[in-house]
């Protein structure tokens, strides 16, 4: 391979640095965008009841640390279902409510596309927020 000269500059090391850079300049891109939702949806998650803010902080955690070297097309999938999260999830908070509901009824359609590991994390994410809930309200009742 052969370096020219122009102009007192080596046009292959510019060449290679101008490529190298865009490449750098995408992945770090999609790295502070990946890295913004994920402190956006955990700071969201300070407006929760404390067990779940907990629940929530590990399972997002967990995906994201899981998703690190996922397949590209597996990220963009990754990246819009949690943004759609993130959206939801700021919505309903904005919402003061005496009574705050979060959360939201997934529908056949999406459930039929699930896989048999992630119908099993959901259910045992059920069984986690309904235990939960049912902690707090017999916390909450008067004792007599």
């Amino acid at each position: 391979m052969s370096t020219e000269y122009i102009g007192g500059k080596n046009t292959e090391r510019n060449l290679t640095c101008n490529i190298t850079g865009n490449t750098m300049t995408a992945q770090t891109s999609h790295l502070m965008r990946v890295r913004a939702l994920y402190k956006g949806i955990l700071k969201l998650h300070r407006g929760l009841p404390l067990q779940m803010k907990a629940l929530g902080d590990n399972y997002v955690k967990e995906e994201f640390r899981a998703h690190k070297a996922a397949e590209p097309a597996e990220v963009a999938v990754f990246m819009q279902e949690w943004t759609k999260y993130y959206i939801t999830l700021a919505k309903q908070l904005s919402q003061r409510k005496q009574r705050q509901e979060v959360g939201q009824n997934l529908s056949p359609e999406i459930l039929d596309n699930f896989s048999e590991e992630q119908l099993g994390q959901l259910h045992e994410l059920f069984k986690e927020t309904t235990l939960s809930e049912t902690t707090t309200k017999n916390e909450n009742k008067p004792r007599s």
